[in-house]
């Protein structure tokens, strides 16, 4: 792995060690020597610890020095950067990138800006960040997770010598390659109840399926704002009994229900307001637990999913589609086994944690300040 001797990470949620891609930033990437977080512009470093001092002090230090709060804090962080010697800063999602553009400026370092989904399709986001005209022109580097997302900055005037795909990438060996062939006709959705995996939609596919095949079984896993909503779909379809909404569940527990599973399946879909996934986790999960994937052409699904190789992909909203592709796999375990072993062959030469972070860390050296 190419190495960076000094690197900061700046993410803006203070719990990042729960986001998946972003904790393997911060526990495996080579010369990570600073982390501040909280807040796209960051208030506070790894330890919990304020970079400005208490309310009192601030406000008395913003009259004498004629600066806004947010502009002491820039220069404080600045100030850090430039302190540790670092020689480049990398900015978990877009907002981020923004608000470090000024910090970096000042010290002298260069920035790369890792968008990771939302941030680079939202519309309120691209509104209030003018569709990130200036990291597209100030930024080192821009790293995106999806050809789809590739396009979209490209779109918004990316230059693209200095824009790089680089997917996600996952623990392989930390999955075991199942048997769907050997499992019944149970079929797995894990992730958040949220608009943009539209775990309505999935479930709509799966009762259209159902209908005509009674022995199929839906496990729903996961927590979000939808749900509630998703449980009372579930008894208003009659499905109480034949779909699981088993709630958040361990690594460990997830792993035991894709192992006596079928498939997996999500019905990921475009929002009103223009969200989209990047490249999902639980996708690339299932593949290296070696599961078909029944999907959407969404985002980055289709660079990591081959229809009808490691998978059956549907446009998104076709509820036929995606209830004909559960009913396939239903009544063919054999397509179940050869998808899943496609699957689990992509994750293992394509899609390992320590070649995305070695791509990562690469377009780090690059940019890096000497």
């Amino acid at each position: 792995m190419t190495a960076v001797a000094r690197l900061c990470i700046v993410s803006p949620n203070r719990n990042a060690y729960s986001e998946t891609f972003i904790a393997a930033h911060l526990r495996r990437l080579p010369g990570v020597a600073l982390v501040l977080t909280d807040g796209h512009l960051p208030r506070r470093d790894a330890g919990g610890a304020l970079l400005l001092p208490p309310t009192l002090a601030r406000r008395v230090a913003s009259r004498l020095l004629g600066a806004t709060p947010a502009a002491l804090l820039e220069r404080r962080i600045a100030r850090l950067l430039a302190r540790h010697r670092l020689q480049v800063v990398l900015a978990e999602y877009g907002p981020t990138g923004e608000a470090m553009l000024e910090p970096c400026r000042r010290a002298g370092i260069p920035l790369v800006v890792h968008f990771h989904g939302v941030d680079a399709f939202h519309v309120k986001l691209l509104k209030d960040h003018g569709g990130y005209r200036r990291i597209l022109e100030q930024a080192a580097a821009v790293v995106v997770v999806s050809r789809e997302m590739e396009r979209q900055l490209l779109a918004l005037g990316a230059d693209r010598a200095r824009l790089h795909y680089n997917c996600y990438g996952i623990d392989v060996e930390q999955f075991r390659a199942g048997r769907p062939d050997q499992a019944p006709p149970h079929f797995l959705a894990v992730g958040r109840f949220v608009d943009k995996k539209a775990p309505h939609l999935t479930l709509l596919a799966f009762h259209q399926a159902w209908r005509r095949d009674p022995a199929m079984r839906l496990t729903m896993a996961g927590n979000g704002p939808l749900w509630d909503s998703t449980r009372q779909l579930v008894a208003a379809l009659g499905l109480e009994g034949v779909v699981e909404l088993p709630g958040v569940l361990t690594p460990q527990e997830v792993a035991a229900r894709m192992a006596a599973s079928r498939a997996f399946v999500q019905h990921s879909v475009i929002t009103a307001d223009n969200d989209h996934e990047g490249t999902p986790l639980s996708v690339l999960e299932a593949m290296a637990s070696g599961l078909p994937v029944v999907s959407t052409r969404h985002a980055g699904i289709p660079d990591v999913v081959e229809h009808e190789v490691s998978g059956l992909l549907g446009a998104e909203r076709d509820l036929d589609a995606m209830a004909g592709h559960l009913l396939r796999l239903a009544a063919d375990p054999a397509l179940a086994l050869r998808m899943g072993r496609a699957g689990r062959e992509a994750a293992e030469q394509r899609h390992r944690v320590e070649d995305s972070l070695a791509r990562l860390a690469a377009i780090l050296a690059g940019v890096a300040r000497r």
